[in-house]
Parts: C-alpha cells; structure tokens; sequence
C-alpha cells in the first residue's frame, strides 16, 4: 500500500488534471484536482455537482481567484487506488 506522501506527491504533479480515486472503502470520487495539502486533495465534480460520489463523501465551497466553485475534499490517508487522464474516460 502507497504512503501518504506518495499520493501527496501524485496529485501535485497532477494538479489541474481529472482523476479517479477510490478510497479504503471503495468509494470512487470523480473530478479534478483544484488543489492538494499534507492532509487532503479537493477535487472540482465533473460537471460542477456532486453526483455520483459515494457515500460519505466531504463537499463544500472553494475560494479561488474570486470565484467559488464546488469541491469535494478526500483525505490522502483514505486513498486506495489512483487513476488519471482519458484512460477513465470512454
């Protein structure tokens, strides 16, 4: 299993691009990555709302740049597995 630090440091180098992350529980989260802390990554839901993610899943509003936007925030910790780009997306 990925340390914390390993994911920390794939979704900066991602930062900007869609991914898929299932968390420890199997919960899938859809979106793209606004931005990333030690503790935490926030993802934008594909298309702005937050269907389709599973269960529990942690949503609020981002500042950025003077615009809110909706963003959906998965701890690094909970990360299972990590998917990225248009591979997911047929």
């Amino acid at each position: 299993m990925a340390s914390v630090s390993h994911y920390y440091e794939l979704c900066c180098r991602h930062k900007g691009r869609r991914v898929r992350i299932t968390d420890r529980h199997g919960r899938e989260y859809v979106g793209r990555i606004v931005d990333v802390d030690r503790r935490n990554v926030y993802l934008e839901p594909l298309g702005g709302s937050p269907r389709g993610f599973g269960y529990g899943y942690y949503g609020g509003y981002y500042g950025y740049y003077g615009r809110r936007r909706r963003v959906v925030t998965v701890s690094l910790a909970a990360i299972g597995g990590f998917l990225i780009g248009t591979a997911l997306f047929w």
